[in-house]
């Protein structure tokens, strides 16, 4: 309990996709002031990410899909590259990420192993994200991938070098946060 928070109200301005709060409080600030502050807050759900690596022959599954948020703010083809990730839906993060990678890449694993958690975007969003990473093979491959129709997903899926992966986040082409991170785990830990 952060005894320098008091008085808290929220206000619901939309549930249409999800749910966005205005929250009123009092916070303590440095001079011992009790000063009103008012922030938005964006609740989606808490989600879970999964990087698929293969040691053998050095590569990653990844996703390619099209992000309008990522398009409206500079993302010229709204195309944005990812680890295989969802929201939770009532599901635990390790269910959610082992059904996640078989609905987009098409790869049935059943071990994963949890390496970090994080709020992506913590000032808004009230999301956590908890991350994976779980070893794959060719034996694994149990359909084409690409998100499921009903949720209207679209998604390619891309086998690539950990190297090109890397090399991808050094240019850009890779901007989102838990992909990075992810892959930032994987070679500092020398999964590859």
């Amino acid at each position: 309990m952060n005894n320098k928070v008091r008085n808290i109200r929220t206000q619901l301005l939309s549930d249409n996709w999800y749910t966005l709060n205005k929250i009123s409080f009092e916070y303590l600030n440095d001079n011992d002031v009790w000063e009103m502050q008012h922030r938005e807050s964006y609740d989606r759900g808490n989600g879970a990410a999964v990087l698929l690596y293969n040691p053998t022959k050095k590569t990653v599954i990844l996703t390619r899909q099209f992000r309008m948020p990522t398009y409206v703010n500079g993302n010229d083809d709204g195309m944005s590259i990812e680890v295989c990730a969802g929201l939770l839906d009532g599901d635990d993060p390790e269910t959610c990420v082992i059904k996640e990678a078989e609905e987009e890449s098409g790869y049935r694993v059943t071990k994963v192993k949890k390496v970090l958690e994080a709020y992506m975007s913590p000032g808004a969003v009230t999301e956590i994200v908890s991350m994976f990473v779980a070893e794959y093979n060719d034996n694994m491959k149990v359909s084409d991938g690409g998100g499921l129709e009903s949720e209207h997903e679209n998604i390619e899926v891309l086998e690539v070098t950990f190297l090109e992966a890397i090399k991808m986040v050094e240019t850009g082409e890779i901007s989102d946060g838990k992909t990075i991170m992810l892959l930032q785990y994987a070679q500092i830990n020398k999964l590859i």
